[in-house]
C-alpha cells in the first residue's frame, strides 16, 4: 500500500510541472490549498485517470487531440 502511495505521490509530483497537469495543480494552489494537498488531489486525479485507462483498455489522450508519450 505504501508503495502505491509512494509511487503516485512521485507521479503528481512531476506531472505537476508538466504542461498538460500543471493548470490543476496551480489551481489548487491558488484556491490556498497546501503543496501537499494540491500534490495529493494531484495524484488522486492520476489513479483515477489511470484506472479508466486500464478498465477500458484505452489510450491517454491530451486535449488537444495527441497521444501523450
Amino acid at each position: 500500500c505504501s508503495e502505491i502511495r509512494r509511487l503516485l505521490h512521485n507521479a503528481a509530483m512531476a506531472a505537476s510541472r508538466s504542461a498538460a497537469w500543471k493548470g490543476l495543480y496551480e489551481q489548487h494552489r491558488k484556491s490556498g490549498k497546501a503543496t501537499t494537498q494540491a500534490l495529493v488531489i494531484l495524484a488522486r486525479k492520476l489513479a483515477r485517470v489511470a484506472f479508466a485507462l486500464m478498465k477500458n483498455q484505452d489510450e491517454y489522450v491530451t486535449k488537444g487531440g495527441k497521444l501523450a508519450c
